[in-house]
Parts: C-alpha cells; structure tokens; sequence
C-alpha cells in the first residue's frame, strides 16, 4: 500500500492506493506491476522454514496427491501378490498376471514415497520453494496414513491367525524367541524414546540435545535393521527356515519383511530429519517434519511389539 503526495509534496491522507495481488502458477504473488511478494530470496521457506512466506494458511490449505498414488501402488503390490499365491496353487489365474502387477505396484508405490518426502522434507529445505500448508494438516495427514496401514499389517495377521487355525505347531517351525528378538526389541523401544525426548528438547529449544537424541535414533534404527538382516541370515543358513518353508514361512517373512521395510522408511525419514537439523531447519515453532516422522515412528514400534508377542511368543504357546 503506497501513499500518494501532491505537487507541493504534502501528504494526502485520504488517498490510500493497494495494487491487486495475483497469482503465478508456482504459488507466488504477483502485484500489477509485475513484482514478486511472498517469497524470500535469503533462504528456503515452507512449514518448518524459518523465512516464513507471506500467504494466508487458511486460504492456501495444502493437498497432495502423494499418498494417493502410494496407496494405488501399494494395492497394486498386495493384490499382485495375492493374485499370484492364487494363480499358483489354484490355476484359476496365470501367475505371471500377479508378478506383473506386483511390479508395477512397487514401482508406484515407491514412486509415490519418494514424491511424498521430497514434497513434504526436501522441498521446504531447497532455495526458494514455497509452503502455505499448517501443521495440523501434515500431523492429520499422516495420522490417517498410519490408519490405512493398519490395514495391511492386519491382512497378513489374519492370514497367520489362519495358520493356526491348522494343524499346529508345523515341522518347520524353528526356534524363534531367543537373545537376538530381545535384544532387538529393546533397541527398538529405545529408539522410541529417545525420539520421544529429542521432540521435547526441540520444544524446549535446545538444539545440541535435540541433535544428540535424533542421532541416537537414527543409529538404532539402523543397529535394528542390522540385527533382523543377522535373523533372517541365521534362519535362513543355520536352520534351513525361509520364506519356502511351507505357510508358516510365509507369514513369518511377509510379517516381518513388511515391518522392516516400514523401519527403512522410517531410518530414511529420520537421516533427512538430521541433515535437515544440521543446517538449522527446525525450532521450536518450526516443527512439523519432526511430528509427522515421530509419529510413523512410535507406530512402527508399536507394530513391533505386537508382532513379537504374537508371532515370536505365540509361535511357542
């Protein structure tokens, strides 16, 4: 808003002058005469941005088609499984049919992962990229994600419980519940905590114990996929278990595969998380990075300890 003088270099208090703001197609307003606003040439800007944009968060809500084509993909790679599994014991349908479209829906699903963190942490890290989303909405956001995936650990649940329901406990059945699963189990629990308190230190403004305790969490996390990769290799060459060792095999490598598959993401999430927090991405009110990636974290521990209790000892009850 300029205010406008006369001649005699008076100022004019009843002439007020706004020029409209619009658009361009990458988010930034545009005056009339051509100047750009609410973008900050200094520094990236975004949700967890200290060069906060200039835009109205209400207005400007943000919605991402991500997680959809993540969902799609992930669809794709179950039922292509399942059709698979089925063509293969059945004849009903050709199986190469489900292998193709098991690949496809990998592709798609690691495609819509891969858009979904750039958009949601490298994007606001990079010069220049402009963010009008709240924080409520990414934290719903993922809330509701995590609410779907409940559904495709439940899947592979269910089809264990039916494998109980059979003849039981099977030949191939190894010894499950030793020191690795423990001592695994507790990595991972406290890798939850130290998340936990590395938020709180975040909240509370201090950075070195807010960086010390995500550090930790991203070398548990990575100590824990370490030690499952050691599990399968001990099943796998010591014991003569794999994923071929009739339908507790299955399950056992389809359960715990998928969940360390959801640890990798979640490893990778908390490595950008750091790399992000070294350069100074994050403070007290500039959070929401740190929320979402905490909150997939406590879910995947939480999945872990359910699984654990119901495929390591109740494999032996």
């Amino acid at each position: 808003m300029a205010r406008r003088t006369d001649a005699s270099g008076s100022g004019d208090d009843t002439a007020f002058e706004t020029a409209p703001v619009r658009t361009d197609g990458g988010g930034h307003g545009v005056s009339s005469d051509g100047a750009t606003v609410g973008h900050d040439p200094d520094g990236p800007v975004g949700p967890d941005s200290p060069h906060e944009p200039d835009v109205d968060h209400d207005e400007h809500e943000h919605r991402s088609r991500w997680p959809l084509v993540a969902a799609v993909g992930a669809g794709g790679l179950y039922g292509g499984a399942a059709i698979a599994i089925l063509g293969n014991e059945t004849g009903l349908l050709p199986p190469l049919v489900g292998v193709a479209l098991a690949v496809v829906g990998t592709i798609v699903l690691l495609a819509g992962i891969a858009g979904w963190v750039d958009e949601v942490f490298l994007a606001p890290a990079r010069e220049g990229a402009v963010g009008g989303s709240s924080r409520e909405s990414y934290v719903w956001t993922t809330l509701l994600f995590l609410t779907t995936d409940v559904s495709t650990f439940g899947a592979l649940f269910i089809y264990y419980f039916f494998v109980r329901v059979g003849a039981w406990p099977p030949e191939e059945l190894p010894p499950l519940l030793g020191s690795l699963v423990i001592v695994n189990t507790a990595i991972l629990l406290a890798s939850s905590v130290t998340f936990h308190y590395a938020h709180e230190a975040l909240e509370e403004g201090n950075r070195r114990r807010f960086l010390g305790l995500l550090g930790t969490t991203l070398v548990l996390g990575i100590v824990f996929l370490g030690g499952q990769v050691y599990e399968y290799y001990e099943f796998v060459v010591h014991e003569g278990f794999s994923i071929s060792s009739g339908v507790f095999g299955t399950a056992f490598y389809g359960l715990t595969g998928l969940h360390g598959f959801h640890v990798a993401l979640g490893v990778g999430g908390i490595a950008v998380l750091c790399w992000r927090a070294l350069r100074g991405h994050y403070g007290p009110d500039r959070d929401t990075s740190v929320a979402t990636v905490s909150l997939y974290w406590h879910f995947v521990d939480f999945v872990w300890v359910f699984l654990v209790l119901v495929l390591y000892v109740g494999a032996t009850v």
